[in-house]
């Protein structure tokens, strides 16, 4: 329902009253009008890059890390992009070091070690906060949704699906590995629904 609500007031209404929405006003001056969509995010080189470009795809926002025993996943993640890019799919890669510091490196580091060890080829972002002081406002949103969908980030490689509205419709925990059948027929589902103009 929140990803839903467009009007700034609100937004600032329900932002303030829902838990874990400390960055409140800084997430709703990124995200106004358009939920997930709504953010602007470093690309993993430096180049600034609006979500709203991925408007009409379907995405898997993971927040990954280069040494964490889920760290092989970027393999499966990289097939399921692969797979499903020419029909509107995409995942979207955010670097963060909050679990036992297992993503210390630079940005340069970490996109030479996802293109040489697990070939990504991706959109992978600047690292950034996924919880605690410092969240960044795109997780600040990610984490208020109503429940089943918000909540605090429990580990790396958290998966968010967003539809081609830019709606948050699913989260698969952990250790949910990418090929997993029920990520997967959720994935086409949202594949095979029209386009909106």
């Amino acid at each position: 329902m929140l990803s839903r609500v467009r009007s700034r007031g609100a937004l600032v209404l329900l932002a303030l009253l829902l838990p874990g929405a400390s960055a409140a006003e800084d997430a709703v001056a990124h995200s106004e009008g358009g939920g997930v969509l709504g953010f602007r995010m470093k690309r993993i080189d430096g180049r600034e890059q609006e979500l709203a470009a991925y408007r009409g795809q379907v995405l898997l926002l993971v927040n990954v890390a280069s040494r964490c025993g889920l760290t092989p996943q970027y393999e499966g993640l990289e097939k399921l992009y692969e797979s499903r890019k020419a029909r509107g799919f995409s995942v979207l890669g955010f670097p963060a070091n909050e679990f036992a510091a297992q993503e210390p490196g630079s940005d340069a580091e970490i996109a030479d070690f996802c293109r040489t060890r697990y070939g990504v080829s991706f959109p992978m972002f600047s690292k950034i906060a996924v919880q605690g002081p410092g969240i960044h406002p795109l997780y600040t949103h990610l984490t208020s949704l109503p429940a089943p969908l918000g909540g605090q980030i429990q580990w790396n490689f958290e998966k968010f699906l967003v539809d081609r509205k830019g709606d948050v419709v699913a989260r698969f925990d952990p250790k949910t590995p990418p090929e997993d059948p029920t990520l997967v027929a959720k994935i086409d589902s949202l594949l095979a629904e029209p386009q909106q103009p």
